[in-house]
């Protein structure tokens, strides 16, 4: 993940809430997290938090030149074709996308994107950044194959995030705006800590901190969207980590000041989009490091988080 400042998101929209309307809701703190799914979500889409960590494990590798990129491909390309996804490269300029649709899907129907970056920064394996949001879209794609869905599923992993958004920016435009044709993009989903502190905040906030422990996950989409994030919203209950969301507005020329990771290209095309995170720099003191390795990252948060994205996909991919 780029240093996308969250921090002056947060900042900028609690400044501007009352003139903007912005609004920022926690919800509330898990009494457990156990691999359950709230009623509703098909039975068939309960994650699997060994699945998910082997995937990290296989990608623990810095991601950074060409030759470790390419064999990141063809691991995505394996397992995404094992569970029977077609899969296509997106050539750009500076790098190569992987674009996964099922077979037989309705070339007219509104899509929902799932997308996470693959790439790292150099010398650091990303087990975090990024291969915890790849790691749930690969679980996403082995839980969503053999489902029937009123919208298409559309699962993108995107290539040179690190470099400056280069891949997102090359798919986004390749997308045709439209009300329901929206996008989740995950980037860093693994890791939290419950020690007070531990969760931080630039000094000056001119809002309450939601909370000093780093046990939730964030979701930040804009206004225009909302119903992307109430699908997030609705993943209350005792058995998943608490979920903050932040509706930022449009803001003219305080904008690219606000688009620091691969949900911004999606916005300056007019298609919805959310960041899911746990905050990156602000919690997880591996960010960027060699130490961001997959015994850093918090199981059972992880597995939630996955959870907690799998089943507001499944909410948008049928018009809920």
């Amino acid at each position: 993940m780029r240093r996308f400042r969250l921090w002056l998101l947060v900042i900028l929209s609690a400044l501007l809430a009352t003139a903007w309307g912005c609004r920022a809701t926690l919800s509330p703190s898990p009494l457990a997290i156990s691999q359950t799914i709230p009623a509703g979500v098909n039975e068939e889409l309960v994650v699997e938090g060994d699945r998910l960590l082997a995937h990290v494990e296989a990608l623990a590798f810095p991601r950074f030149d060409d030759e470790d990129r390419d064999r990141t491909r063809r691991y995505l390309q394996q397992e995404l074709e094992r569970d029977g996804w077609q899969v296509t490269d997106q050539p750009f300029t500076e790098g190569i996308n992987i674009v996964a649709t099922r077979p037989d899907t309705d070339p007219e129907a509104e899509i929902v994107i799932l997308a996470a970056h693959y790439d790292t920064v150099f010398q650091s394996p990303g087990a975090d950044d990024n291969a915890t949001g790849v790691a749930t879209l690969l679980e996403a794609a082995h839980l969503f194959a053999p489902l029937e869905t009123a919208r298409t599923l559309q699962l993108v992993f995107f290539d040179q995030e690190e470099a400056g958004l280069l891949g997102s920016t090359a798919f986004a435009a390749t997308v045709t705006p439209s009300p329901a044709s929206v996008a989740i993009v995950l980037d860093m989903v693994g890791y939290a800590c419950d020690e007070p502190g531990c969760q931080t905040y630039p000094s000056g906030l001119p809002i309450e901190p939601p909370s000093d422990r780093g046990n939730f996950l964030a979701a930040i989409g804009d206004q225009p969207h909302n119903f992307l994030l109430s699908a997030f919203q609705s993943q209350i209950g005792d058995t998943l980590p608490p979920v903050f969301t932040l509706a930022v507005p449009q803001l003219g020329a305080l904008t690219p000041d606000l688009l620091r990771s691969d949900h911004a290209p999606f916005w300056e095309e007019g298609i919805g989009a959310i960041l899911v995170t746990d905050t990156a720099n602000f919690r997880n003191p591996h960010y960027h490091q060699p130490s961001d390795t997959p015994d850093t990252l918090d199981p059972i948060f992880f597995r939630g988080s996955a959870q907690i994205i799998l089943n507001a996909t499944y909410q948008l991919l049928h018009g809920e």
